[in-house]
């Protein structure tokens, strides 16, 4: 509700007590006189009084002439009869006291009720704030969308890198609603709905704003949960509500970011259906069926969790198209540095496509991190620009954690930490095709890191081959096979690295088909595509048998064993540079990736892979 036409409850109150105070100050505006008992009987006895109004605690009347000083009414209070008999017969001058306590009256009547309605309005007023925006309990159902032109964001398409294909899109899209007449030439209708699919941090929200910067149309940005509300049919309401405000608005663009909190599967819950939410979701697929594109209504919507959506809000003709907006690869995280670096002072010999090479798997939003990381490490060293060695630091800062060197390791640990972290570089650094190293040191980082080991990836890959997925667990599992080999002694230093391995081990075997035993089959759910089993428990039923189940154990342990086996070999064929590399290390604490030796290391003939595709 407008504030302009909205009636404050405070203002009727005055007016209230407005009138009160008016009436009071006419009635004390009459000229009154009062006067004793016994004399207004003198006055009815003489014949003076032309008027009379009794109550039953007050005689008023009106005189005859007005010689009380100008009085034209006396007032009196009656008095008992008996009484005033009584005092007659003594020559007793008598009166009554004239109470008025009407206004009295009002007051101790009105003024309670109005501190508990003024109470409960604050009350309401308030939970209507939290729940349905600030326009008080009339407002509940209102849109709480924020509508923005071309003026109100700065963010333009030049601002967003790595993410050709879906700016592309969405480039055309704004043209369908500049030019609805160029692109229905043909009969091509405009988009009613478009979604924008990626992992967080990828920047579909930028995208959203970049819109905001290049459409010169209104654009409505709400999130879907503000939909849900504790009051039943709000989000309903607000869905209608918002589709109104468009259509009075068109051409215009919905934005309605974090969808799956609004659009999740219908009956999905353990209690099924029939519950707020899924009756907000209904009111949406009503309101993307009713409208018409002609009006130039364009409904645009982010998620990272596509998979738990209700399939009737993907169907064809209401989110017609499904942008993917995916991670960037080096080229395109080299674009998104370029427009991150803009605003900082950057040192000539910087090459950000080398940065980019360092960050593989980072978003959008880790990028920018990065390149603010940097900048705090380059201005903590009083420095004037950053430089590569402040982009390395920003990198381990980020992926390794803080650098903890208040934190002081027994000579015995430390020695351990060196030839855990030295195994670890030398066999990635022997095996074939096998990850660059970039850095190894001893110094803690983060909550648990005793040491870290930085490999840097030689090319974006999206496929690897079984061989290739062994030599990561060997890898891996270098870290143990040093300790074991050297010190003779296990530690529980390579929990971490025996868990990546056992989970590559149980994917080659169930979800990749890789073991020749079990076939090509798979014995695992398939994962979200987008948040991965880091945030899903792991499944606690298996559509497999007890049989089978004890061969996918048997298999995955057969694959960790072969890659500890392969990591003992490199490094006993190698053990003059392990012990020289680890001796090293314990001395500078950190190694880059050219000071560390390239073991010697010659593949089996009947393990040896091929690069590339023979034909």
């Amino acid at each position: 509700m407008d504030k302009k036409t909205h009636i404050n409850f405070w203002y009727v109150v005055i007016a209230i007590f407005a009138i009160l105070f008016f009436q009071q100050w006419w009635h004390e505006r009459e000229i009154v006189e009062d006067v004793p008992y016994n004399e207004s009987l003198t006055l009815l006895e003489d014949d003076q009084l032309l008027e009379i109004q009794v109550s039953d605690t007050e005689i008023r009347g009106k005189l005859r002439a007005t010689e009380f000083d100008g009085a034209q009414f006396i007032s009196t209070v009656r008095i008992d009869a008996d009484i005033a008999q009584l005092l007659a017969d003594r020559d007793v001058e008598y009166t009554g006291v004239i109470e008025r306590d009407t206004f009295s009256n009002i007051i101790a009547l009105i003024l309670p009720t109005a501190l508990f309605i003024g109470v409960w309005i604050f009350i309401i007023r308030n939970m209507a704030a939290r729940q349905g925006g600030v326009g008080g309990l009339m407002s509940i159902g209102k849109s709480k969308a924020k509508v923005y032109v071309e003026t109100d964001i700065k963010v333009t398409f030049d601002d967003v890198a790595g993410v050709d294909e879906a700016k592309e899109e969405l480039k055309e899209i704004i043209a369908f609603l500049k030019k609805p007449e160029e692109y229905g030439r043909l009969g091509a209708r405009l988009p009613k709905g478009v979604l924008l699919v990626g992992p967080p941090g990828t920047g579909k929200t930028l995208l959203a704003r970049a819109i905001a910067g290049e459409a010169g149309v209104p654009f409505f940005s709400i999130s879907g949960s503000e939909f849900v509300e504790m009051f039943v049919g709000v989000g309903a309401a607000r869905v209608r509500d918002l589709f109104n405000q468009a259509r009075a608005h068109a051409p215009c663009i919905i934005f309605i970011d974090e969808l799956d909190a609004l659009g999740r599967a219908r009956g999905a819950g353990p209690l099924g259906g029939h519950d707020e939410k899924e009756q907000t979701l209904n009111q949406l697929l009503s309101e993307l069926d009713g409208f018409d594109t002609r009006q130039g209504v364009v409904l645009l919507s982010a998620t990272n969790r596509p998979e738990i959506l209700d399939p009737a809000l993907l169907r064809a003709g209401r989110f017609d198209r499904q942008i993917l907006v995916d991670r960037p690869d080096r080229v395109g995280r080299a674009a998104i540095l370029g427009v991150h670096v803009r605003k900082v002072n950057l040192a000539d010999a910087v090459s950000l496509d080398e940065v980019a090479a360092l960050t593989p798997g980072f978003s959008g939003a880790d990028l920018a991190n990065l390149v603010n990381e940097a900048a705090i490490v380059a201005t903590r060293r009083s420095a004037t620009d950053i430089t590569m060695d402040d982009f390395t630091a920003a990198i381990e800062r980020i992926v390794a954690g803080l650098e903890k060197k208040s934190r002081i390791l027994i000579p015995f640990e430390r020695e351990l930490v060196a030839y855990h972290e030295t195994g670890h570089a030398l066999v990635t650094l022997a095996l074939q095709g096998a990850e660059t190293v970039q850095k190894i040191s001893i110094i803690p980082r983060g909550i648990g890191a005793l040491g870290y080991n930085i490999q840097r990836p030689t090319e974006d890959r999206y496929l690897m081959t079984r061989d290739e997925l062994k030599d990561k667990m060997t890898s891996l599992l270098g870290g143990r096979a040093a300790e074991v080999l050297v010190l003779g002694k296990l530690s529980t230093g390579a929990a971490d690295d025996l868990d990546k391995a056992t989970d590559i081990a149980r994917n080659m075997v169930t979800r990749y088909g890789m073991d020749e035993t079990l076939g090509p089959a798979t014995y695992a759910e398939q994962p979200s595509p987008y948040l991965g089993d880091v945030i899903a428990p792991r499944s606690q039923w298996r559509s497999h048998s007890e049989r089978v189940a004890g061969e996918i154990d048997s298999a995955v342990q057969a694959l960790v064993s072969e890659a500890f086996d392969q990591a003992t070999k490199i490094l006993s064929s190698n053990r003059q540079l392990l012990n020289e590399t680890a001796e090293k290390l314990l001395q500078q604490e950190t190694l880059s990736g050219d000071e560390i030796p390239i073991p010697v290391w010659r593949r089996p003939q009947e393990d040896r892979h091929v690069r590339g595709i023979q034909r």
